[in-house]
């Protein structure tokens, strides 16, 4: 309600700091307010392709390869760029587990008979 009111005293060429001043809010609380107000981005051509090349992939591409893979479908985009829509819409690359060898035949132990 006075965030509101501040944006309606701000139309009218009152001073956002005065006007947060004398309603005892913070400024940095009525920015962060009418951010949040904003709608939501559309949902960018970039980022169905994004998700479309991690799919292809199976989930296993990180950001270098998905820069390659859209490289190839002539979309210029940069590594950042890529890393930052990947952690906003939640895409994550599968590691491959090390393979860990339990055998040790180089031993010392006598074999036990079967």
């Amino acid at each position: 309600m006075t965030y509101r009111l501040v944006r309606q005293l701000q139309q009218k060429a009152y001073s956002v700091a005065h006007v947060c001043r004398l309603l005892g809010i913070s400024r940095s609380g009525f920015y962060e307010a009418n951010k949040r107000a904003q709608a939501p981005a559309p949902i960018c051509p970039i980022t169905v392709q994004l998700k479309a090349s991690y799919s292809e992939s199976g989930g296993c591409y990180g950001s270098r390869p998905l820069r390659k893979a859209l490289h190839a479908k002539g979309i210029e985009i940069g590594l950042y760029k890529i890393r930052r829509l990947m952690r906003a819409n939640g895409l994550r690359s599968a590691w491959k587990r090390k393979f860990v060898h339990t055998t040790d035949s180089n031993h010392d132990l006598p074999i036990a008979e079967n």
